[in-house]
């Protein structure tokens, strides 16, 4: 019987709006570099993968750990100091913003029937140590019995002591709690492998999801399938 659901944000639950590579091209657009979003996301994902979890004591996705990312993003050299130092700075600051983040389509009604259910509720998030701040702005931080942030918890999904650490704060066993992300490796096998069972969001149908995921669409699915799940 289903107690407890636990949900990822980004791709999840919701995001950046625009596009954080949206974000930082028309950033870097505006500094006078002249680069388009798909280059930037290309540039985002080699970065990403090329850098380690922590840098220097700087676990990803603080603030000292994107100060090593953002160079390998953006052509930093090509601007002279000031120009340089203010499009960081005004990077940081959109990111910072709550209003720079949406939910999606049918997130709040999912919380909200979570809740009429009796669920308990955890975020497990690869994220920064902002974002409880940005789930107050959005109005659900308090929704939440648990949230991890990996930058505060210094670990990230797959990893399953992240995992492991929502089934303690919730008090439930794995058996109980369905988490729900966008992810087949971080979110779906992570959750897995801690004795979790999982849910794959994928609108296109074309993810490679491990055995015994739960496939849906979108976040409606899985609040029409949500009673059926809770009963014994």
């Amino acid at each position: 019987m289903l107690r407890a659901l636990s949900l990822d944000f980004g791709g999840t639950l919701g995001g950046e709006s625009p596009a954080r590579w949206e974000i930082y091209a028309e950033e870097a657009r505006r500094a006078g570099l002249d680069l388009d979003a798909d280059e930037v996301m290309r540039r985002m994902v080699a970065a990403h993968d090329a850098l380690p979890a922590e840098i220097e004591g700087a676990f990803r996705y603080t603030p000292e750990w994107f100060t090593h990312f953002i160079p390998r993003v953006l052509p930093l050299e090509e601007l002279d100091g000031p120009p340089r130092e203010a499009l960081v700075e005004r990077l940081f600051e959109r990111f910072a913003d709550p209003s720079t983040y949406r939910l999606v389509a049918g997130a709040r009604d999912l919380l909200e029937l979570a809740g009429d259910l009796g669920l308990r509720l955890a975020l497990v998030s690869n994220w920064g140590p902002g974002l409880p701040r940005t789930l107050e702005a959005l109005g659900i931080l308090d929704r939440f019995d648990v949230v991890l942030v990996s930058a505060v918890e210094r670990l990230e999904k797959p990893d399953p002591r992240l995992f492991t650490r929502a089934l303690e704060g919730l008090g439930v066993t794995g058996d109980e709690v369905l988490h729900v992300g966008d992810h087949p490796e971080k979110d779906a096998r992570g959750a897995q492998g801690a004795g979790l069972r999982a849910a794959l969001v994928d609108a296109s149908g074309t993810m490679q999801a491990p055995t015994g995921t739960l496939r849906l669409r979108d976040l409606h699915q899985l609040t029409a399938l949500l009673p059926g799940l809770c009963r014994p």
